[in-house]
This record gives structure tokens, C-alpha cells and sequence, in this order.
């Protein structure tokens, strides 16, 4: 088991820049590959990126790349979400998510955080 708890997340003007940051209980964190989603109301979560287990790897869906950067900190059992640039239609709900492999499927992640909200106005 792995449990999750997001945090970073509040009111942020848009063009500004906020650091989400998900902490992972347990001692298997180095052996999952974690993902962030976003869920705007009323619609399903989104991938918004994804890093391995060892950090080599990362990816992101074209919407957030050149202004949002996954990394992890297997040590610390964290992994962060720095996100700079913030337009309107990027607020949700933002989830970690933990799973064997990197993939943009919600469904194929194991375990989630509660949920951290960024709301951007206009």
C-alpha cells in the first residue's frame, strides 16, 4: 500500500507559478512510477505528467510542456509538480497517482492522493 497526500496548491494569479508537491507514505516509493492528473468540474481527470521510477525518464501532455516540470525525490518519498505560467483554463483539482509503469490512463494508476486545488482567476 501506498498512500499519498498532495500539497501546494491555493489561489495563484494567472502568469504566476505554484509547486505541488505529493508525499508518499511507505517504504516502496523508488518502486513506482508516478503520475500528475488534473480534474476540471464536471469532467474526468487528465494526464498532466508522468516520471519513472528512477527519474530518467519524464513525460507530459502537450498542453503543460516548456511550462511544467515533474521531478522526485525518492529519498524523500516526494514527488514535486512546478508548474509556471498558469492560464484560466488551468484550474482543477490536481491528483498524484502511483503506478507500476508511466502512462496517461487513469485507470492503470494504483493509488491516488486526495486532491490539491488550483484555482486560477481570470
Amino acid at each position: 500500500q501506498v498512500q499519498l497526500v498532495e500539497s501546494g496548491g491555493g489561489l495563484v494569479q494567472a502568469g504566476g507559478s505554484l509547486r505541488l508537491s505529493c508525499a508518499a507514505s511507505g517504504r516502496t516509493f523508488s518502486s513506482y512510477a508516478m503520475g500528475w492528473f488534473r480534474q476540471a468540474p464536471g469532467k474526468g481527470r487528465t494526464f498532466v505528467a508522468g516520471i519513472k521510477r528512477n527519474s530518467g525518464s519524464t513525460y507530459y501532455a502537450d498542453f503543460v510542456k516548456g511550462r511544467f516540470t515533474i521531478s522526485r525525490d525518492n529519498a524523500k518519498n516526494t514527488v514535486y509538480l512546478q508548474m509556471h505560467s498558469l492560464y484560466p483554463d488551468d484550474p482543477s483539482v490536481y491528483y498524484c497517482a502511483a503506478a507500476v509503469r508511466v502512462t496517461s490512463r487513469p485507470d492503470e494508476y494504483d493509488f491516488w492522493g486526495q486532491g490539491t486545488q488550483v484555482p486560477v482567476p481570470s
